[in-house]
Formats: C-alpha cells, structure tokens, sequence
C-alpha cells in the first residue's frame, strides 16, 4: 500500500504543468541529441546544467533524466538509417539495423525498436519503484566507514569496466579525486591547492569541469574530422509490424529488458554493457546465429530494449546510495548537488515528491517518446542532413553564456577554456574524461567520510576492516582489481617470452 501512496504522489507531481513541459522538452532533446551523431547526452547536460539554476530541483531532475533516457530512443534513428550510431550505446544496433532499412524494412526497424524501448521503459521503471525503498532503508544502517568503502567500490568498479587502458582510467580517477580538493578545506577552513588564486577558495566550479571536458573539448575534436553520412534515400513506409515479426521480436524484448534492468544497477554498467550482452545472448541461444548481422528483427529488439532498461535503472545506486554507476548520472549527481540536495538514502524521506516525481515522469517520458519517435521521423531524417560546422558556432556561444551566468564572473570563462584544452589532450592521448568526473564528484564525499570514520574510531584504520559491510565492499574492490591485473601481467609475460 505504501508503494502505492508513493506513487500517487509521484503523479500528483509529475502531472504539474511545469513539470510536464520539462519532461516533454527532456525527452524532445534527448531525441535530438540522440539524432545527431557526436553531440551526446553527457554534453548535453553539462551545457544545459546552467539553464537549471532557475527551476524547482524536482522540473530540473525531470528535464536532465529526459534528456538521458530520451537520447538512448534517438540514437536507434541513426543506427538504423545511416548506420552511425547516435549513441555509443546505439552501436550494436547498426549491424541489424541498418541492414534491415536496406532490405525495405526500415520502417519495421524503427517501430520494434520504439516498442522495445517503451517496455523496457516502463519495466526498468517499476523495477526502480521496487527497489529504492528497501535499498535506502539498508543505506541507513551505513556509517562513515561504510559509506568510504562503498565509494571505493564505485571507483573500482568504473576502472574495471572503463574501456581502453585501466592505467589510464587510474590515473584519471585520481585526478579527479586532486581536482576534488580544490578549494577550503571544511575541517580546518585554509585554502588548499589554490596557488594564491581567491576564485579558486570555493573549488572548481562543477559546471566549467564538465563544459570543457565535454562541450569544448567535443568541439575541438569534431572538427578535426571529416563528415561523411550516406542517408538512407528510399521512403520510409510500413511502420505496422506483421504478427511473425513482432513474435519474432517480443521474447527478445523481455529479455534484453530484464538485463538491462539488472545491469543498469551495477556500477560501471550502464546502457554500452547491457545492449552488447543482450545481443551476444540472443545470438547465442539462436537457432540460426548465422542471420544476426543480415537484418534479423531480433538483433534490433534486445539491445534497444536493453539500453533504454539500463538507463533508467541505473538511477538505483545515484537515488538510494549516493554513487553514480555511469558518467552521465555523475553528471546527474553535480546537478544534485548544484542544487543542494545531497544523492543517497536521504533523498527518499527529505524529498519524497523529488524521488516519486521523478519515477512517474519516466512513464511519461517513455510515452512521449514514442509519439516523438515515430510520426516524427520525417523530421530527424531532415535533420541528420545538417552539417556539424553550423551546428558548432552556437553550442560554442551557449557554452560561454551559460558558464558566465552561473557566477557572473570572466575567471570561469578561462578555466572551462583551459580545462577543454585538457580535454582535448585527453582525446589525444586516449584517456577517457569519465573517470574524471566521477573521481571529481565522488573524491570530497570519500574525504568526508573518511575522516568521519577516523574521528569515530580515534584514529584506528582498521574501523574499515572491522565493520563487515565495510570489509565486503573493500574485499570486492580488491577482487576487481585482482581479476583485470592478472591477465594484463600474464600478458605482459607473454610478450616478454616471445622476444627472447
């Protein structure tokens, strides 16, 4: 019955007016994000974070969630047309996708992968209604030696599921976690890593990290690339899927929403890692694995289903715990903040109609979605013909006016230019910026509760190995961390031998 009374107050608050046209305008922009390839959700959020100052915490959330489940719908549009995936989420689904549309069928593509993603939507969201309760309310039993545990868990877990070298995702976690302690220390109130600077005593601004890790550095990069799109010409037709098709495609649906669901939870999961499983499951429990890759309806419904599962799950460990599982929720976490509320157990009981809100308004916005996706089509086909170098000028400008308005100040200007010239770097040397982000958010929370827990126990380090649900999150840390060394020092060896 509780749930229930939760959820009354989840419609009561997404039913607003202001809030429905957040959600609408979320979903309307995650779509279009999704459409063009190369301007993703991450960016999105960090250039639009400064437009959120204005709203209620609850219409921001809304908005900022639209746009990352809304951008999962849009880059299925792409795959499928153009063969270019939207989002890197959306890359399993070229290979069936686009080869579906090119057999005429482009039309039946679009449509089950619309379908899939509402169920999976709408699964992904009772699952996240079901669980945050009992979850927050265990998050209570956590002390501060719990809690630094668990962020270590989290950051472990981001290193072992980062793609590209786990060296370099290292490394960019701890300079998130150096960038972190920037500013006052809360303790004793001196400036630490300011190097004289007084706009530095406050930290680095959230917003001037993450615009020019991922809005001004992405600018760089694109336009060193070349565009080349070949955009499906042929009339898209026949959006009503035939009954052997669409029980071809439902069994597939229910599964990659089930994992997707489940690995949206994990930490470092997230929509990329659900929709590869689910289409290598598919493939494999197959009787005719040799079709996947050739059109197969089936190699379209499991990852969509699984991606749109997953981003909307992975709220899970953001709203009960208090750790970010991908970089976008990270971004999600700084928007929290941002607007002083702290992510974690807390939310639920200090701001029910935020969390319920938010819940309900995933319904809608799945609906919505699928309003948007499907008559609409004309226009995002239209669109994918726009060229980046016009797209660019104004991304730039809204940027800089929006890293201005936040403090008012011509400091923030610089400091997100320099930081995207790091960012830029990054790309060069292939560090991936995420990590970043995370160690950023997570590293002044980690501290807190580290020194918290010193506090609780006079001094004794061994508080985190004492306590059992500490010692777990530490033991699991160490196993992850074990499970990726040891193949890359066997590796190594290997290499050696093979010289000598």
């Amino acid at each position: 019955m509780e749930l229930f009374s939760n959820l009354a107050l989840g419609f009561h608050t997404a039913f607003s007016l202001q809030n429905l046209f957040y959600c609408f305008a979320g979903t309307l922009i995650g779509t279009l994000i999704g459409v063009l390839p190369g301007i993703g959700p991450i960016q999105t959020i960090a250039i639009l974070l400064p437009t959120t100052f204005s709203l209620s915490p609850v219409s921001a959330l809304i908005m900022l969630a639209g746009i990352f489940y809304g951008a999962q719908y849009g880059g299925s549009t792409t795959s499928i047309l153009v063969n270019l995936p939207g989002e890197a989420s959306s890359v399993v689904t070229c290979l069936d996708g686009h080869q579906m549309a090119l057999q005429g069928r482009a039309g039946a593509a679009l449509t089950i992968s619309a379908l899939g993603s509402l169920f999976a939507g709408c699964l992904a969201t009772l699952v996240l209604a079901m669980l945050a309760v009992p979850l927050s309310e265990v998050a209570f039993k956590f002390g501060p030696p719990e809690i630094f545990s668990l962020m270590v868990f989290g950051l472990v877990a981001s290193i072992v599921l980062a793609s590209g070298s786990v060296i370099k995702a290292v490394g960019m976690i701890v300079l998130g976690l150096l960038l972190g302690l920037v500013g006052t220390d809360i303790t004793s109130g001196s400036q630490r890593f300011t190097f004289g600077v007084p706009e530095l005593a406050d930290g680095i601004d959230f917003v001037s990290l993450a615009m020019g890790l991922f809005g001004i550095s992405e600018i760089i990069v694109s336009l060193e690339k070349r565009e080349k799109r070949e955009i499906l010409k042929e009339k898209i037709a026949g959006l009503w899927l035939n009954i052997k098709e669409l029980k071809e495609a439902a069994p597939a649906i229910v599964r990659g929403s089930i994992f997707g669901s489940l690995f949206g939870i994990l930490p470092g999961g997230g929509p990329v890692l659900s929709s590869f499983t689910s289409y290598m499951i598919e493939k494999k429990i197959s009787r005719e694995p040799e079709s996947f890759g050739k059109g197969n309806i089936r190699g379209v419904a499991a990852p969509e289903s699984a991606n749109n599962a997953a981003s909307q799950t992975s709220f899970v460990p953001l709203l009960t715990l208090g750790i970010p599982p991908n970089p976008v929720l990270a971004m999600m976490a700084g928007a929290m903040m941002i607007h002083g509320i702290q992510p974690g157990p807390r939310v639920i009981s200090t701001n029910p109609d935020l969390f319920w809100g938010l819940i309900f308004s995933m319904w809608l916005g799945n609906l919505m979605l699928v309003i948007l996706n499907l008559p609409l089509i004309g226009i995002w086909v239209r669109l994918l013909s726009v060229p980046y170098r016009l797209l660019y000028p104004g991304i730039l400008c809204f940027c800089c006016i929006g890293i201005y308005t936040v403090k008012n100040n011509t400091f923030d200007l610089g400091l997100t230019a320099l930081i995207g010239l790091l960012g830029y770097v990054f790309a060069k040397l292939d560090c991936e910026p995420a990590p970043l982000i995370l160690g950023f958010i997570l590293g002044p929370m980690m501290e807190e509760n580290l020194r918290r827990g010193m506090l609780f126990s006079r001094g004794d380090f061994t508080v985190f190995l004492t306590r059992p649900i500490s010692l777990c999150f530490l033991l699991m840390s160490a196993l992850m961390l074990f499970a990726v060394a040891v193949p890359a020092i066997r590796g190594r060896r290997e290499k050696t031998f093979r010289q000598e």
